[in-house]
């Protein structure tokens, strides 16, 4: 059993990729710049970005909190 179904609050969202990144550049931030920011793994923001958009529900809180966004502004279909 995974760790997602013994605990439902781990759920993952699909991420709105090109919004992550544009958001990103904007604050002229690489990867490994954001994800020392929040506190993740270079390799979480990557894998992100590079064709694996779902993550954690607290994942995308910390990105989010770094971009000065809300987390729902960062979820597909969000808005």
């Amino acid at each position: 059993m995974t760790i997602e179904k013994r605990c439902p609050t781990l759920q993952e969202m699909e991420v709105d990729v090109k919004k992550l990144k544009r958001l990103r550049e904007d604050k002229v931030l690489s990867q490994r710049e954001l994800a020392r920011m929040a506190g993740l793994a270079y390799g979480t923001v990557w894998r992100i970005e590079n064709g694996h958009p779902e993550a954690r529900t607290s994942t995308i809180r910390k990105i989010a909190g770094v971009l000065g966004v809300a987390p729902r502004e960062l979820v597909k279909g969000g808005e």
